[in-house]
């Protein structure tokens, strides 16, 4: 077995948005020393660069997509879900769809209210704006300095339009900002898109940085263990490529695991960090019982309403077929037409009935047919409208299949085991329905895909969610922080008993927030390098 010595203060495990982010920000002192461990490989794909090609890497198994499975949904018909996870620099936002959303205020300040003192709204608001660029100008709610560049969406096309205004027919106000002063409503979206390219974390933070000599990125190296001795986090294993010789690194001052709701958890439970019967019973050795690892599995389910379309303004008539091959030169060469588009330009949020203090809906609208994650290509043109539920009460785990580190972990989402999950979701059928329904999609709403059928009663809007609800890809918690000593980290991140050792990314969010997960993944990894650079 290798080992290296070669002088680091903090290795960070996964280049994803945290990774990234944290990487950029503490090599910007020059006596920080980082290793920055990623199992995938450099993102130089045009499929990743070009936002058009969103929906070739989100439906398959690829170097840029770990593509897991989860296990079977007991409510969702025992369906297996299928799962994209970002795999190479950028991690997920390499993968996604670009939504630059923050979520609601009231998200930050339930967090507070949970005793996390430092995580209220007033307290990362300021971590927006620091890590952000918006088009428009740095105001009371956007930053103007930051490498993350965040675009406006024009939603000029006619399909964006009809849905902003059926929105506003339907009752729903008009918001121009989701992420400014008021969340409810329809709108445009804001996009990580800069000059018609993909703005990942990596192109944020890591690209950057790469010429810092205080900087090492080590890729296609799989950690598989945490190296933990006498209590505190040393440095880790990993290996490089698929069965190379396992090699050991170590760190000075901290190990920062940033591999995502899934596989941080994976990588703590293998490292012997987690529920000490589930460890002894894959035959690793226990140096730490947090049964908290791996549990508070939360994830936004989405429900997707499909229309054909009957006119040739959509995705399909712009890049299907040997269109597609154009698509990708024109982009290539000149950086024009469809590939600087992610077809995903509007949408919105709604409560699913009076008295709420936030949104409970959020719809994401696409300019495209978007069955099975597009793992299937549309032979029409059509649009869709996705509703996801934003505050899941059903709470669901990651485990270990086994100890080979190589093996996929076990996810049970847990999906509409509260009843109130249900009952949102189904508002979000209907309502997304009667947006569909307005005037202004007259001339363009040729037929209803999905449902297939007109639902007659909530138990047919039941089956239907059923038999077609997917995830909408943000999946966070399983390694939350807390004030009670069950939670895995405290308010810095820190796991408990063990010295040296913090999680930053998705997992640590108490919570799901209201909105997409990307842009808070990035806050909290702007915060902890603050905390770090300053000894705490």
């Amino acid at each position: 077995m290798a080992q290296s010595n070669a002088g680091y203060d903090y290795i960070i495990v996964g280049a994803g948005s945290a990774g990234c982010t944290l990487a950029g920000r503490l090599t910007e002192d020059p006596n920080i020393r980082v290793a920055l461990i990623e199992a995938g490989k450099k993102d130089d794909s045009l499929l990743v660069r070009m936002p058009a090609g969103v929906g070739n890497l989100i439906g398959d198994q690829n170097d840029y997509n770990w593509g897991f499975w989860t296990a079977p949904q007991k409510h969702l018909n025992n369906r297996k879900l299928w799962w994209p996870r970002g795999k190479g620099w950028g991690g997920s936002s390499s993968i996604n769809g670009m939504i630059y959303i923050r979520g609601h205020a009231g998200d930050y300040d339930q967090w507070r209210q949970m005793g996390l003192n430092g995580w209220g709204y007033d307290d990362v608001l300021p971590y927006f704006k620091k890590s952000e660029t918006l088009d428009k100008g740095a105001d009371e709610f956007h930053g103007g300095e930051g490498p993350l560049q965040v675009s406006t969406s024009a939603a000029s096309e006619p399909l964006y339009e009809a849905f902003i205004e059926a929105g506003k027919a339907s009752g729903y106000p008009y918001t121009p900002d989701f992420n400014g002063a008021q969340q409810e409503g329809v709108g445009p979206y804001q996009l990580t898109i800069h000059d018609g390219e993909r703005w990942s974390a990596s192109f944020a933070y890591l690209r950057p940085a790469l010429e810092r000599p205080n900087l090492t990125v080590i890729s296609t190296g799989r950690v598989t263990k945490v190296l933990v001795e006498n209590g505190k986090a040393v440095g880790v294993e990993y290996v490089a490529g698929k069965r190379g010789v396992p090699e050991q690194v170590y760190a000075d001052a901290e190990v920062l695991v940033c591999a995502g709701a899934v596989q941080s958890p994976q990588i703590l439970q293998l490292s012997g960090l987690g529920k000490a019967n589930d460890l002894r019973a894959q035959g690793i050795d226990v140096k730490a019982d947090l049964p908290g690892v791996g549990a508070n599995l939360q994830d936004h389910l989405d429900i997707s309403m499909v229309y054909k379309c009957s006119q040739k303004i959509t995705a399909y008539s712009k890049q299907s077929g040997i269109k597609k091959l154009f698509v990708g030169l024109n982009y290539l060469l000149r950086k024009q037409g469809p590939g600087r588009d992610n077809f995903l330009q509007a949408g919105g949020f709604l409560k699913s009935r009076e008295g709420l203090d936030r949104p409970d809906i959020q719809l994401h609208f696409v300019n495209a047919a978007m069955i099975d994650h597009g793992k299937g290509d549309a032979d029409y043109d059509g649009f869709t409208i996705h509703a996801c539920q934003l505050r899941p009460e059903s709470r669901g785990t990651v485990g270990l299949t086994s100890a080979d580190p190589f093996a996929d972990p076990l996810i049970d989402a847990n999906y509409l085991d509260s009843q109130e999950d249900m009952r949102v979701m189904r508002e979000s059928v209907k309502m997304s329905r009667e947006i569909a329904y307005q005037a202004a999609f007259d001339e363009y709403r040729a037929s209803e895909v999905l449902p297939a059928k007109a639902p007659e009663s909530d138990a047919d809007i039941d089956d239907f969610i059923r038999a077609n609800a997917e995830t909408i890809y943000h999946p966070v918690g399983t390694v939350r922080m807390g004030a009670d000593d069950a939670a895995p980290l405290d308010d810095q991140l820190r796991v408990r008993g063990v010295d040296g050792l913090r999680v930053v990314d998705a997992s640590v969010m108490p919570t799901l927030i209201g909105g997409n997960t990307n842009a808070p993944t990035i806050m909290i990894a702007e915060k902890t390098a603050d905390l770090l650079k300053a000894g705490r």
